[in-house]
């Protein structure tokens, strides 16, 4: 899933963050984008397309003896946010969300394949619990601290492109590249030119901090 949409990202240059969890990604595309004439059903039909074609193409990469058994298929929609703080709280309740699913299942599968119980059984256990309990079953009945599970799992798979200040003498990278002028300077070495790198990461981003280090994402 993270290699599909590391290569949409590279295919797109208006990708500027995506964001993964379970058979789930979401895509932000800059406000300013003219993509296909900004027409609505092109867009998401093009890139879940790819998507697709980029799961089914890198399968035997991770799986290489486990061949797919039937072809897998992506749904999409896009959906239009007035503002920044709306896609900063769409965002955060993907991670939100992501959290909370992954809690429960963790639970879940140490008490089926630990702790005995059927399947059943581990719903009824679990029902009506909140989060301090399923933290308490973890370490109390498996000694397990949730917070010592991967981030990946627990914050899901944030994929940005990240920008590398680089002196115009440079030789040009294979990455893309933006230039822009340092307010009140005109000479040529006031411009700062910018390379950009597709990241892969898992980490908070309903803090302010995720945002504030890297503002284009929501001004461009």
């Amino acid at each position: 899933m993270d290699h599909a949409a590391q290569d949409l990202m590279a295919e797109f240059k208006d990708i500027v963050l995506a964001f993964g969890e379970s058979d789930e990604f979401s895509f932000l595309l800059r406000k300013s984008t003219s993509l296909y004439n900004r027409r609505h059903t092109k867009i998401v039909t093009t890139l879940t397309s790819l998507f697709t074609s980029c799961y089914v193409f890198h399968w035997p990469k991770y799986f290489p003896h486990k061949p797919l058994k039937y072809p897998p298929s992506f749904d999409g929609r896009i959906v239009l946010y007035p503002g920044e703080q709306h896609i900063r709280d769409y965002f955060s309740w993907r991670q939100t969300d992501t959290h909370i699913n992954n809690l429960y299942n963790t639970v879940f599968w140490a008490l089926v394949q630990q702790g005995g119980e059927s399947t059943t059984q581990a719903h009824a256990t679990l029902r009506g619990t909140n989060s301090s309990a399923k933290h308490e079953i973890l370490h109390s009945r498996f000694q397990v601290n949730y917070n010592d599970i991967s981030a990946r799992f627990r914050k899901g798979s944030v994929i940005v492109r990240e920008e590398i200040p680089s002196s115009l003498h440079e030789d040009p990278p294979n990455e893309s590249q933006v230039v822009a002028d340092k307010p009140g300077k005109k000479s040529q070495k006031s411009k700062e030119k910018f390379r950009t790198r597709i990241e892969l990461l898992h980490c908070d981003i309903i803090s302010d901090n995720f945002w504030q280090q890297r503002p284009r994402l929501l001004s461009t």
